[in-house]
């Protein structure tokens, strides 16, 4: 199969396959599987979205999920990419911080909503801090994980070119590190999206969480669905924009070694 036909049929195939299940979904709801209200057909669900798009109601819970999320997640990149360049580079760092890092990263950030209604109360605040501490310590992790499988020959080459230890940083680390940080990138910014739902259900007056919690409560399933989807699709689309960093001249050096 040549190279064209190649990415043409990589395209075809996930809308056939999206096809299909539409086709298998608006099958089941035909048949009356299960009751109406507990099971939207996609007509009902298109014409749910159409009335939270022009409501603004849609565009104002995006908006708000996604300032959460940027925010708590850009928090957990430039406090833990550093931390865990550090404690890559010092033992006695990684020696006494690893463990309780770890213990950390096991503790499920849903554990910490009573915690950030009561310092934070209501709001983009308690949201944030859930998913930063979702975040945080994966990043920690894997940028020390990073820089601890640099082969060591890399930095003496660099010393008998001369480089500074800014150089090495620039030219050997970073894009070295690139390919294990940007997959722990991609894997916690999903974590912070499925974070940012759960805030928003429990401590949260507004977002896609709190309309999909509305809807609930509301028994408006269709609702329900239209906002699962949209937080799918943005997932994907917050995924796509992260592989863009694996095409950056630099970082590819980092796959390619």
């Amino acid at each position: 199969m040549t190279e064209t036909g190649s990415n043409i049929q990589s395209k075809l195939l996930p809308i056939a396959l999206l096809v299909f299940v539409i086709l298998i979904w608006w099958f089941v709801s035909w048949i009356n599987l299960f009751p109406g209200f507990a099971f939207p057909s996609p007509g009902d669900v298109v014409s749910g979205f159409i009335e939270e798009a022009t409501s603004g109601r849609l565009f104002n819970d995006t908006v708000a999920s996604l300032f959460r999320v940027t925010t708590g997640f850009t928090l957990a990149v430039v406090f833990g990419v550093p931390l865990g360049l550090w404690m890559g580079v010092q033992p006695a760092a990684r020696d006494t911080l690893l463990p309780s890092i770890n213990f950390f990263r096991n503790l499920s950030p849903l554990a910490w909503i009573p915690f950030a209604i009561l310092w934070f109360g209501i709001g983009d605040a308690p949201a944030i801090f859930l998913i930063f501490m979702a975040a945080f310590f994966p990043i920690v992790l894997a940028t020390l994980a990073a820089v601890a499988n640099i082969p060591a020959v890399y930095f003496k080459v660099g010393k008998d070119y001369g480089m500074k230890n800014r150089e090495m940083l620039k030219e050997i680390t970073f894009p070295a590190i690139a390919p294990q940080v940007i997959t722990a990138l991609r894997v916690t910014a999903g974590l912070s999206w499925l974070v940012v739902v759960a805030a928003e259900m429990i401590a949260g007056r507004d977002g896609l969480g709190f309309a999909i919690w509305d809807a609930r409560n509301g028994l408006r399933m269709d609702l329900l669905v239209s906002g699962m989807i949209v937080i799918g699709v943005i997932g994907v689309i917050l995924d796509r924009i992260l592989v863009e960093l694996t095409k950056i001249p630099s970082v590819r050096w980092g796959y390619e070694r």
